[in-house]
Order: C-alpha cells, then structure tokens, then sequence
C-alpha cells in the first residue's frame, strides 16, 4: 500500500496579499453582522485571521465541507469564525455598536 503524495501549496506574495485582503473583508463583514466595530482596519484584519482559524476549526471538527475557497481561504467558514470571535468580544468586551459600554464582570451604578 503506498500513501498518497503531499501537495504543499506555494506560498508567493501575491497570495499573502490576497489572504490578508480576504481575511480583512470578511472580519469587517462579521463585525457588521454582530454590530461591533472597534478597532478599525487593523481589527478587522486580526478578526478575520483569527476567525478563519476558528472557522476552519469548527469545520473539521464537525466534518463539514469547505463551501467557497477563494486563494486556498474558506470565505463562508471564515465569515462564521470570525462571526462567533466577534460576538465573544463583544460579550466579553462590552458595550455596541453606536456607543461605550461596560463588559458582563463591571456593574454601572447611577
């Protein structure tokens, strides 16, 4: 029995740019979705590497196909990590979209 030959995908520079261009559209499109936007640019870039992390995570672990792969980048399950990442921040970090907040551990007293 012989084991199948390992393709290791080349990784050139136009396809770093286009992974961060990605990963940066698709954390802006998850914090759109939950309503929680801080941090700008450099937010939503983070956001969108952590969440295609998560998001490829979530889908091997439930054994689920890879839906739209754009440059080797699952966009739907990305848009889902980054999705569930955000609405953890959120919770965690308190507050909306359209103003300040306290998280869930501080108390606001009047």
């Amino acid at each position: 029995m012989t084991t199948p030959p390992v393709t290791i995908p080349a990784i050139t520079l136009p396809s770093i740019v286009v992974t961060i261009i990605i990963a940066g559209l698709c954390g802006a499109l998850a914090q759109l979705l939950v309503g929680y936007t801080r941090g700008g640019c450099l937010a939503s870039l983070l956001v969108g590497f952590v969440g295609a992390l998560l998001g490829n995570w979530i889908a091997g672990a439930l054994h689920m196909p890879n839906i739209l792969v754009i440059a080797g980048v699952d966009i739907v399950w990305t848009i889902i990590g980054a999705a569930i990442l955000v609405a953890l921040l959120s919770l965690v970090m308190g507050g909306t979209r359209f103003g300040g907040g306290y998280g869930f551990w501080r108390r606001r007293y009047y």
